[in-house]
């Protein structure tokens, strides 16, 4: 009950001692201070700067693209909220091209909504697959904001509500020539928010890509699966939510805290953690500043993380990593049963890592089975050598060996979608209009 209590009076305890280190680092490295000509200097600051590294608040990182490089030309990028609800906003990343009279937005590209996670990072953790993206795409982005920002009064959040979110932004981008990507946790809400757009008649994106997501998590269970399925559902609500603390503005609001999360993350591989903090220890003595920045790069991200609203969380937990509601065809959101095999017009292409211990092999592959209105001519899976979670959307094996083909499954879809016909776009316009004069979710 009052666990989230103790960490922040423990973040707080710990935090003139953080910085105080920092004070030390930068006193004992400064190249005009003093300090730094005394003997060991270099070791009093390496231990300084790690200590405050792993005694810090970790704040949530920016994206940080100003500007994407496309055949040797650098393109201007701008960062633009293009819709907000209480608990996600809609980003938009538009590339400009200069010319002699004026600056104009880059035509003739089609456009992305890359769903990040909403698993306990921020969606900044997919900045690399944002700004590759970028050269042949106009690229959307779901960022999910922090639960205990969000006032108790914005009312909750469950997974119903994350698919109705997904299903009210496509909307607003236009589904007619959208592409979506969906990375880890969101490939189920989304292919179910494309599922129940199918199955009333909308319009639905011209090609689906999921990339390393529990669609059917009984396909080569992880860790990650076998915690979820050996606790019973009441040990998560008792053991691992509780409330916000006062100091926030979602003061009140039941969470899955963040930190909580993040110690799950490092438990994982502690052995890994340990010895990149005493690498980045080694990097700072010997003045290897290349490999210290690529540590504080990684771990500024990596230990960057969110609180979860517990209502989301537990139903997340329950259909679909202990129920697997989705793969029996029994999950039902809002009263509308989830009919993957509705989908008739859009591509799928689905993506898994060799070595994914988050989402084993078959687990993304599971939609095939599952999406059987699709033509076989229209799906296809990729299987990454060598590859981990992160590795498949973040990274050089990201850049040169899976994004290639993603952007060549997303151009050939790009024109004339899945199995889709004038008759059938006529069709599906029709039916979005008189959606359109319904109430949304």
């Amino acid at each position: 009950m009052f666990l989230y209590q103790f960490h922040e009076i423990g973040r707080a305890w710990m935090a003139p001692f953080a910085y105080w280190a920092d004070a030390n680092a930068k006193a004992y490295s400064a190249a005009g201070s003093w300090l730094s000509a005394l003997p060991g200097a270099e070791r009093v600051a390496a231990a300084n700067e790690l200590f405050y590294r792993i005694g810090k608040e970790y704040e949530k990182p920016v994206f940080d693209i100003h500007s994407v490089e496309i055949d040797g030309n650098a393109y201007p990028v701008v960062e633009k909220e293009v819709a907000k609800r209480p608990f996600c906003r809609l980003l938009r990343f538009k590339r400009y091209s200069d010319d002699a009279e004026s600056i104009t937005e880059l035509k003739g590209q089609p456009p992305v909504l890359v769903v990040a996670p909403l698993s306990g990072h921020h969606a900044t953790l997919l900045r690399d697959t944002v700004r590759t993206l970028l050269r042949d795409h106009k690229v959307y982005v779901t960022d999910w904001v922090d639960a205990r920002m969000v006032p108790k009064e914005d009312g909750t959040f469950t997974l119903d509500d994350y698919v109705a979110y997904i299903e009210q932004f496509i909307r607003e981008i236009g589904a007619d020539d959208l592409h979506v990507i969906s990375v880890c946790q969101p490939t189920v809400p989304v292919l179910a928010a494309v599922s129940l757009m199918a199955a009333r008649g909308e319009p639905t994106p011209r090609s689906l890509v999921l990339m390393g997501g529990p669609i059917d998590t009984r396909e080569s269970p992880t860790a990650v699966n076998n915690l979820a399925t050996q606790k019973p559902l009441w040990w998560f609500e008792h053991n691992v939510v509780h409330p916000v603390p006062p100091n926030y503005p979602g003061s009140g609001r039941r969470v899955y805290p963040g930190f909580l999360q993040h110690t799950g993350f490092m438990a994982m591989n502690p052995e890994r953690h340990f010895m990149s903090h005493w690498d980045f220890y080694q990097d700072l003595v010997k003045g290897d500043l290349d490999d210290a920045e690529s540590h504080r790069r990684f771990y500024d991200e990596y230990n960057a993380v969110l609180d979860m609203p517990a209502d989301y969380y537990l139903d997340t937990v329950r259909i679909v990593f202990q129920e697997f509601l989705l793969p029996r065809g029994l999950w039902d959101v809002a009263g509308e049963r989830v009919r993957p095999d509705a989908i008739g017009d859009t591509a799928l292409l689905t993506i898994e890592g060799e070595l994914d211990d988050i989402s084993g092999q078959g687990q993304t592959r599971a939609a095939h089975k599952l999406c059987t209105g699709i033509a076989e001519s229209e799906r296809q899976h990729i299987t990454i050598k060598g590859a981990g979670h992160y590795g498949i959307f973040s990274g050089r094996r990201w850049r040169t060996q899976v994004y290639p083909q993603v952007r060549d499954f997303i151009a050939r879809h790009a024109q004339q979608p899945a199995g889709r016909t004038t008759k059938t776009r006529a069709s599906t316009g029709r039916a979005a209009a008189t959606a359109k004069k319904k109430p949304r979710r």
